[in-house]
């Protein structure tokens, strides 16, 4: 196996891992239960649609990345 797809594969896997622990951080921060997120919950059938949370996050990531390449 070349040595480049093994790097490539620990960049992956460390990224994964930063991503799950930051969405563990931000759930219990109280992100995905903001208000205008939209919850639909009927009997045993639940339906979880986070529209502000996906805003906000989407706001944040495109600041920080405007900030990076200036």
């Amino acid at each position: 196996m070349p040595g480049g797809l093994g790097r490539v594969l620990m960049i992956a896997g460390g990224t994964l891992f930063l991503l799950g622990v930051a969405v563990s951080l931000l759930g219990r921060a109280g992100f995905g239960r903001l208000p205008g997120d939209v919850v639909v919950e009927r009997g045993n059938w639940s339906f979880h649609f986070p529209i502000v949370t996906s805003i906000l996050l989407s706001l944040l990531l495109s600041g920080i990345l405007w900030l990076l390449r200036r």
